[in-house]
């Protein structure tokens, strides 16, 4: 009787170790779910912490201010597009030798294009200009402004998209912590410009409600972004290099047709080289360490 007690016993230890096993896989996946989450949010909640700014500052925000914000952004999106987007599309592409800069240079200028197409469909309004952009629509400055930021937070949110794509492959090219990286370095950037933007949706004649929501909501297409990219990552893994190339293009087409020329608007200041350099180094390191 003793005996077969015990052959029961260890001919349960199996099933035992077989439940303790699923169960440690339900809590990793769901552990890496709930990073996932975050990694996708990250940005969004920097957004939303810019555009507080609107219930504390003055209706206009300092034109050095505004200079150095912008630079900052600019920075941060021209480091992110080389770290984090440029150079590991091309790791990636290692085993085409000489040729593995293709699929970074098709990506990047399909990026370009596409923001490119987006701008010329889009009725918008630039900060600081009186001429909306786009076909003719009969819509508000409060509108276009958001119409406006919205195109230029898509490309940030397909980023950090394309990013935790890769991770979720388990490459040697990007790590989660580079994941990490490059929605925090979205995230930083994301603040200054929070505030540039519900700053001068009050001085075009919104609330201050009114302005914070719209600031806010015009981060929420950064996460939309993301999921959309990551699923089309997930059905077509071949693409990610491409992909990667992409969102980088789409990026340097906001800082090159956005960021820049607003920063540069107006009396020549070194305010926006300075916020430029702080944010370039800041994604850099930022990437480089935690990745």
């Amino acid at each position: 009787m003793f005996n077969f007690a015990i052959v029961s016993i260890n001919g349960l230890r199996p099933v035992r170790d077989a439940v303790g096993g699923a169960e440690f896989r339900i809590k990793q996946k769901n552990q890496a779910m709930t990073g996932i989450i975050l990694t996708l949010l990250i940005p969004f909640l920097g957004t939303a912490l810019g555009s507080a700014f609107v219930f504390f500052m003055k209706d206009e925000m300092p034109s050095g201010v505004q200079k150095a914000l912008l630079g900052f952004a600019s920075g941060v999106m021209v480091a992110a597009s080389i770290w984090s987007l440029l150079i590991p599309s091309m790791d990636m592409s290692a085993s085409m030798g000489k040729f593995m800069v293709v699929p970074a240079a098709i990506g990047l200028l399909a990026g370009m294009g596409f923001l490119l197409l987006i701008d010329m469909l889009t009725p918008h309004l630039h900060l600081g200009d009186s001429h909306p952009e786009g076909p003719k629509a009969h819509l508000s400055k409060v509108a276009m402004l958001s119409l406006a930021v919205t195109i230029h937070n898509f490309p940030e949110g397909m980023a950090v998209g394309v990013v935790v794509a890769g991770a979720l492959q388990g490459g040697e090219w990007i790590s989660a912590a580079g994941a990490m990286a490059m929605a925090l370095g979205i995230a930083i950037q994301n603040i200054p410009e929070g505030a540039i933007i519900s700053m001068p949706m009050k001085a075009a004649g919104g609330s201050r409600l009114k302005s914070f929501a719209m600031g806010t909501l015009s981060g929420a297409v950064e996460p939309l972004g993301a999921v959309m990219v990551i699923l089309l990552a997930s059905v077509m893994q071949p693409i990610l290099p491409y992909l990667l190339a992409f969102a980088a293009g789409a990026m340097m087409y906001v800082v090159i047709e956005e960021l820049i020329p607003e920063a540069s608007a107006g009396k020549h200041s070194n305010w926006s080289t300075i916020g430029f350099a702080i944010g370039f180094v800041l994604m850099m390191v930022l990437d480089v360490v935690l990745a």
